[in-house]
This record gives C-alpha cells, sequence and structure tokens, in this order.
C-alpha cells in the first residue's frame, strides 16, 4: 500500500459504525467506498455514511479562539500544529469481504484492523462485479461523486421475474434509467420480453433520441400509437369485446350492486357487454337493477373508454383506441405474440384518460400472465422469456387506497407483484411515491434502483423494504444528484451505488460508430 493512496486510518468504534480519521491532505466524501486490507490480503469494502469534525482542543477553547478571530482580528489565534489537532472523521459501515485467492464475496462478521490504513476503491478491487450472460446494464460504480471504470450488470431473468422499483422525485432521472435499461433489453438475445405502458410517449424516439435508434430497433422494437403512427409503427386499436369484467379490478370503482350488474351484462351479452351497457339494451336477468345503477355504469364506461352513442345510435369512440366493430380484434394477440418473442413492446398512452391507459396495460398483463400459468402446467415454461410490465406512476395500481383487500389479489397488477414470480411474469414499477404501495407488494418487490429523494417519508419507505440494511443511507439518498443511484438487489453482494449513464451519450455514440457498439462498454 503506497502512502500516497492512504486516505484515512482506522480508529475506532463498532460493527456498522467504524470511525476512521481522514488524511489532512485528502478528502473522503459522503457515499465513498474505502477498502481495507486484513492480515492476510483480504478485502474489506467500506462506505461513508456520515462525516464529523474531530479536535484535540476542548469545545470552550474552540468558541473563545473563534470569537477572538471574529471580533478582533489583531490577536493571533493560529493553532499549534493544526493539521494534528483538527481532523474529520468519517463515520462508515463494512459492505463486503472479498476473499483474496478465491473472489468470493460474503457478509463482514468482523472489524477492519484497529489503526489499519484506509485506501479509496479502485477499479482491481472490484474485480469480483464481473458480467454474466443474459445481463442488462445500469451503469457504473460510484464512490461518492466519483466514477470507479466497473460496469455494472444484472442478471436478466432473475432481475426482472423478482420485480423491480425504482423511487424518485421529478428530475432524478427515472425516464433516462428507464429508457438505459430497456436499450440494453433490445440487446438482449430475447431474454425478456416488456410491455410498455408510456403517458408520455417519450421511449419510442418520435421527436428526440429514443429506443427506434437501437440498431435492433426493427427485429425487437414494437410500437403503437393512436396518434398519427410513423413509419414501421402500429395503430392502436383494441376491441371492445376483448374486455372482461375483472380488467377493471382496481381500476374504475364499482359499489355491491354496479358490480353485479355488470357481470350480468357480461354474463348474458358476452362479447357485446359493454355495447349492452352504452346502448342501454334490455333483459329480463337485468330487471333486478335500477335504472339508476345500469345509467351511472355506462357514465362510467363513457368517461373511461371515451365512447358514445352519435345521432344514428351507433357507437363511437372519441379517442379512436377502442372500436365495437371488426377493427383490433388481433391487436391483444399480436402484442402477447412479441412480448413471447422477448420484443419490447411500447404503448404510446397520452393522448388516454387514466382509466383507459390502465385498462389496456391490465388486459394484456392478464393475458400474459395466464398463459405464463399454462406453459408452467405444461412444462414450457423455461423456453420462454421473461415477461416485465413497465408503469409509471405505480401507485395507481398497487396504491393503499386502490388495492381493497391486501391479503388478496384485488387487481392483476398486485396479483402480478405477489405470485408473478412463479411465472416469470414481473413488474417494473416507477413511483415519486413509495410510502403509499402496501408494505406486503413492497416486500415483494426483490430489486430497487433507488435514485435521489428529498421527502423522508419516501426515503423510509424504501429503506425499509431493502434487500440490504440501508438504515444509515437516509443523508446518502438524500443526497443523491441527478443520474446517480443505489440498488439494493436480492442479486447483489452489496448495495451498489452506480453512475447511469446518460441516454443521449448512449445513442450518439451509436450514431457515430455504429460498428463499436457489440462491444463497446458504456
Amino acid at each position: 500500500m503506497r502512502e500516497l493512496d492512504v486516505v484515512g486510518q482506522v480508529i475506532g468504534g463498532q460493527v456498522g459504525q467504524i470511525k476512521i480519521r481522514e488524511k489532512q491532505d485528502r478528502q473522503i466524501e459522503l457515499g465513498d467506498l474505502l477498502v481495507s486490507k486484513d492480515g492476510n490480503g483480504n478485502t474489506i469494502i467500506l462506505q461513508v455514511f456520515d462525516l464529523t469534525y474531530g479536535s484535540q482542543i476542548p469545545d470552550n477553547t474552540r468558541e473563545m479562539m473563534s470569537g477572538l478571530n471574529l471580533e478582533n482580528a489583531r490577536h493571533n489565534t493560529d493553532i499549534f500544529e493544526p493539521n494534528l489537532r483538527n481532523y474529520v472523521i468519517a463515520h462508515v459501515k463494512a459492505l463486503v469481504r472479498v476473499d483474496s485467492e478465491s473472489d468470493t464475496t460474503t457478509t463482514p462478521k468482523i472489524l477492519p484492523s484497529f489503526f489499519g490504513k484506509v485506501t479509496q476503491i479502485t477499479k482491481e478491487d472490484l474485480g469480483f462485479l464481473s458480467g454474466q450472460d443474459d445481463s442488462f446494464f445500469v451503469g457504473r460504480i460510484r464512490s461518492g461523486s466519483k466514477i470507479v471504470d466497473v460496469p455494472v450488470w444484472l442478471p436478466s431473468r432473475k432481475i426482472f421475474s423478482h420485480h423491480i422499483l425504482i423511487p424518485a422525485t421529478t428530475g432524478r432521472g427515472k425516464s433516462n434509467l428507464v429508457k438505459t435499461i430497456l436499450w440494453h433489453i433490445l440487446d438482449s438475445n430475447n431474454v425478456v420480453g416488456a410491455l410498455v405502458l408510456d403517458p408520455h410517449d417519450e421511449y419510442w424516439g418520435r421527436t428526440d433520441n429514443g429506443l427506434c435508434n437501437h440498431q435492433q430497433a426493427n427485429e425487437n422494437l414494437v410500437y403503437y400509437t393512436p396518434n398519427s403512427p410513423p413509419a414501421g409503427a402500429n395503430f392502436l386499436t383494441i376491441n371492445l369485446a376483448a374486455i372482461k369484467p375483472d380488467h377493471f379490478n382496481g381500476i374504475i370503482e364499482f359499489t355491491d350492486p354496479q358490480e353485479q350488474a355488470l357481470r350480468t351484462f357480461y354474463k348474458v351479452f358476452r362479447r357485446d357487454w359493454i355495447d349492452a351497457i352504452i346502448e342501454e339494451r334490455e333483459h329480463p336477468d337485468l330487471s333486478e337493477f335500477a335504472k339508476k345503477t345500469r345509467f351511472i355504469l355506462k357514465r362510467k364506461f363513457k368517461l373511461a373508454l371515451g365512447v358514445d352513442v352519435d345521432g344514428e345510435g351507433n357507437i363511437v369512440c372519441h379517442n379512436k383506441v377502442f372500436d365495437t366493430g371488426t377493427k383490433g380484434t388481433q391487436t391483444i394477440a399480436h402484442i402477447l405474440r412479441d412480448i413471447e418473442d422477448g420484443k419490447v413492446v411500447v404503448v404510446d398512452t397520452s393522448q388516454l384518460s387514466d382509466a383507459a391507459e390502465l385498462l389496456i396495460g391490465s388486459i394484456i398483463a392478464s393475458e400474459i400472465l395466464e398463459r405464463y400459468q399454462q406453459y408452467k402446467a405444461r412444462g414450457e415454461l423455461n423456453d420462454k422469456p421473461i415477461a416485465t410490465i413497465v408503469i409509471e406512476e405505480a401507485p395507481r395500481v398497487l396504491g393503499e387506497d386502490v388495492i381493497k383487500d391486501p391479503a388478496g389479489s384485488d387487481n392483476i397488477f398486485s396479483k402480478i407483484a405477489k405470485e408473478g414470480r412463479k411465472f416469470q411474469v414481473g413488474l417494473t414499477a416507477i413511483t415519486q411515491l413509495s410510502s403509499v404501495i402496501p408494505k406486503t407488494i413492497l416486500a415483494n418487490i426483490n430489486t430497487k434502483i433507488i435514485l435521489g429523494n428529498e421527502m423522508r417519508p419516501e426515503r423510509a419507505a424504501v429503506i425499509a423494504s431493502a434487500s440490504q440494511d440501508l438504515s444509515d443511507d437516509d443523508r446518502n439518498i438524500a443526497s443523491l444528484d441527478k443520474g446517480e443511484a443505489i440498488i439494493s438487489s436480492i442479486f447483489v453482494p452489496f448495495a451498489l451505488p452506480i453512475k447511469i449513464p446518460l441516454f443521449d451519450d448512449i445513442v450518439n455514440d451509436v450514431k457515430r460508430d455504429k460498428k463499436v457498439y457489440r462491444t463497446k462498454m458504456y
């Protein structure tokens, strides 16, 4: 160990709260990754979670010296040997122990050597973070605000089947992160098929850089939009006959009489049940329901689906997404086929109401889960790619107020969160408000890519449900800048601090030199 590399020395503390005195001419940051070596050459990786001042001069003496310095500059208040008497103490915790011979990692159960020297982490210290087959890239290791040239690759099949949560406040880079993840899914040999509900029409790349710039976009990217589809895209049209009563669970709230009435409509009219509600059709089985109940159902469906009856008695759709005729009968089947082929399917829902967007997601998610359950029963599941549903503002379908019975399966999204991993179906949930998602749901999401958040209740919810102990990382999370994140997952050896690349830089690199894309590490 060269003396120039030393940034501090262990001076005390306890397990989980080790104290390191900072070397005078060095600067340790909040979130820094430090390294301590034991007598056998094994590495203990430490992380800074707090910084405090230390001094050999008593508090009252320092207060008096400060007063003299501030109020009467003629007095000489220089401190004898200031570099020895005043210093910074870094409070650190041990993250992982790396065996020097096998490069295997274990949870540290011993303290680093007392008075042992510590150094800043280097690329060589992280050799155990090697990428595997069928992995996707998320960024590079970050030590404080410094980038370590070590790419972070996560195992696709494990990560996506066990769900991902991306919590952050506005402006911290959630969309940039999701684009980066989806970009590398497109290049992952069809291991993951994704349904992306895009409420801002930002992922495909209609006006800015997007997934359409990927070299495999023609083969692995599918885009549906109701708004003048560009070349190679599809018009989003879904036939009303594809909708079933269960698809509305957790999306539109119905009273018990309304719930019974709509299920009776479905039982009587089957594929035309929504047409029958909008057209106010009569049937003996419906006589027990009050006209007011049926009228309220009609109003709710008109608002949610954007449908109405014109002057000639025909059902029309104002947003042109839903159709009662022959259009859109195969849309759901085609989307399911593409997801099963390991493609990324982006559905532009920017022109739709929240209810219509979530209804489309509910229809597709329900069909995906049902199909994958059948594949498992037939022993064919391992031959299928992982399916993930990417949904923004996740509390709309996973919030406490939406899930009536946390122990049950009130809607398809909560059902997937609880049971989907058994059938290789996962959620990629994006949210600003983790605190409104039930603990049972958060506990089932085994990977959390945590970006910056100033709100303490939201940090507390994420910390409480993290796969690693992040109880000392509240300040770290609050201080994360745009593009900085912490990955907490059962599939990583410790909570990984990363820097996420700027998506525009990834696309521009490919545009400049497409030949090196396959081998270039971003």
